[in-house]
């Protein structure tokens, strides 16, 4: 017997009929003699609606009333999988963050986990009963409810899976594991049998949609066995999300292709090349609490750079609006911008012992023509900043290049 902990995300529980094929998974997995602990995110759709709804009422709502109206979908979703468990003849007791006790800090719409009580969840448990707990939310020590941002069911789901010490968090999702790359762009992709949780990391980090990267780390962190398997197939073993150290895991150069086409770039023309000119400039991006990613100064000529920098694009004119007084402030002489960069970055924990990956990449890229923009690198991957327009093209060579359609020896 073993404590199972499964995650659902809005795709599965979309519809009626989805619900009724959770459960009886769920039942199947009960009968086998396992416990079972579920984390549901709300029903497809569902979240995005109420947002919307709170922003008619309210054009700018405070983020903790919009905590609990966006909260309200996952409600909703444990009251009808109990519904269908019960229906199936299956015990189940339905819970929200705030019951279990998912103890969060106080950032609102983006909360982190600080602990979680267990004790309810165990005594349910012993009795038989199946376990269903609202994803996305918790509760801060002054009794407000909070909600961890988006995907935030995944992280829910594998702090659960940690605190409960579960045997596996079993993640189900609307692909029926981790691939190579996006099989809709490179229809050879191929699903990978175990991940390392590192390459999984950098994945999530770089664009892949599977996992929510904090979900990651959290399993990294406490150990906790992670697999990735489809809730729309009854068979199949998923990807397992394993440590490096696993000696059945298998062991290729690259592992996967990520991108990301979310990216814009700024540069500061003309900078003074001085002493803390780079906190000068990024200081206040990072005040307004705008993620920064790739980096790039050039050599100093005649006692000025230039600085470039990525953003999401979503936050680009944020942005490039506090760079208007930073331009000012640190007396440099252009602001130029670019909407239209994407990233691409392969990625695997065999590149520490192989040299030669990102000559590799490079000349790949080189002979479709592609000009890299920005470069930068860890010790498990190599990523480039592109013009947008090559993305996909540069995805499939690079994936051919790498033999990312051959099963490794």
């Amino acid at each position: 017997m073993a404590l199972i902990v499964q995650k659902y995300g809005g795709t599965s529980m979309g519809t009626p009929e989805r619900i009724r094929n959770v459960a009886r998974r769920i039942a199947k997995f009960q009968a086998q003699g396992h416990q079972v602990v579920v984390v549901v995110s709300a029903m497809s759709g569902e979240t995005n609606r109420l947002i919307a709804l709170a922003k008619e009422v309210q054009a700018q709502p405070d983020p903790r009333e919009l905590d609990v109206v966006v909260s309200t979908g996952e409600q909703v979703t444990i009251g009808l999988l109990c519904m269908a468990l019960i229906n199936s003849g299956v015990k189940a007791r339905s819970y929200t963050g705030p019951q279990v006790r998912i103890l969060t800090d106080s950032a609102f719409t983006k909360a982190r986990i600080l602990k979680i009580d267990e004790d309810r969840m165990r005594k349910d448990l012993e009795e038989g009963c199946v376990v269903v707990v609202a994803g996305f939310q918790g509760v801060d020590d002054a009794g407000n409810i909070t909600t961890l941002g988006r995907g935030g069911s995944d992280t829910t789901g594998v702090a659960l899976a940690a605190a409960l010490r579960a045997d596996e968090c079993q993640i189900y999702t609307d692909v029926d594991g981790v691939y190579t790359t996006d099989p809709r762009i490179v229809p050879e992709a191929r699903k990978l049998d175990t991940v390392t949780f590192e390459e999984m990391l950098e994945m999530a980090s770089l664009g892949s949609k599977v996992l929510q990267i904090r979900s990651v780390e959290f399993a990294g962190k406490y150990k906790v066995r992670l697999r990735v398997l489809s809730s729309f197939q009854e068979e199949g073993e998923g990807t397992l999300i394993t440590f490096e150290d696993d000696i059945k895991m298998e062991q290729p150069i690259i592992s996967g292709i990520a991108f990301n086409r979310d990216e814009a770039k700024l540069t500061v023309l003309g900078v003074p090349d001085r002493p803390g000119i780079a906190y000068q400039i990024l200081g206040p991006i990072a005040d307004a609490n705008i993620d920064v990613d790739m980096i790039i100064q050039n050599v100093s000529h005649d006692g000025t750079t230039d600085f470039s920098f990525t953003v999401p694009r979503g936050e680009h004119d944020r942005a490039l609006g506090i760079l208007e007084g930073v331009k000012a402030h640190v007396g440099a002489r252009e602001l130029r911008a670019d909407r239209s960069m994407a990233k691409v970055s392969v990625v695997g924990v065999g590149m520490r012992s192989h040299v030669g990956i990102a000559s590799k990449m490079f000349r790949t890229l080189a002979e479709e023509g592609i000009n890299i923009q920005m470069i930068s690198t860890s010790e498990i991957k190599i990523s480039v900043a592109i013009d947008e327009k090559y993305l996909e093209l540069a995805v499939r060579v690079l994936h051919k290049a790498f033999e990312l359609d051959q099963v490794p020896a």
